[in-house]
């Protein structure tokens, strides 16, 4: 992608990935409300401007709308999966600081994060083998390289059993 625009550096995947906010799975739908002027919406536009892309990227299951001088005081709108509606007032406050409060209200912990990063990693572990909820591969044919299952594909007469026993009988009489 070409580096043009206002800011390319925010489309930029190393952006991206450094945003700090991980909504909890409760969290829906997320609204802006911001105005394009005034001293005390600054805070609020910068955050649209750096934070929302980041917030996007690390969120892709929460629905982000904005809207643009329909309110006096800008503010953000959380809406919940059990119906409650969380109003986080931003007036007067920097981009930092409004990403810190989200973190702190609606954002996973650490100690989750990493929780939830060491159980992924343990699922897609390419020597675990399983059913696919806890597992990368069902069945040790899947991996690349190795014998294919016999219900998919006949395996020759030598790796038989019963052709091996035959042989073994004939060879005895």
């Amino acid at each position: 992608m070409p580096m043009k625009g206002r800011f390319p550096i925010r489309r930029t995947l190393q952006y991206l990935s450094q945003g700090s906010v991980v909504f909890k799975d409760t969290v829906k739908v997320m609204t802006v409300n911001y105005n394009t002027s005034g001293e005390l919406g600054e805070g609020a536009r910068r955050f649209v401007f750096f934070n929302i892309p980041q917030i996007q990227y690390k969120n892709p299951w929460v629905q982000i709308m904005m809207f643009k001088n329909m309110t006096p005081t800008p503010f953000l709108r959380f809406y919940l999966d059990s119906g409650e509606q969380v109003l986080v007032d931003v007036e007067a406050k920097s981009n930092k600081e409004i990403m810190e409060h989200i973190r702190k209200i609606l954002g996973k912990t650490e100690e989750t994060l990493r929780q939830e990063e060491l159980e992924r990693q343990q699922r897609f572990h390419p020597a675990n083998f399983g059913p696919p909820k806890y597992c990368l591969r069902e069945c040790m044919c899947q991996v690349e390289g190795q014998v294919p299952c016999p219900s998919l594909v006949p395996l020759p007469k030598e790796m038989t059993g019963k052709y091996k026993a035959s042989l073994r009988a004939s060879a005895q009489d």
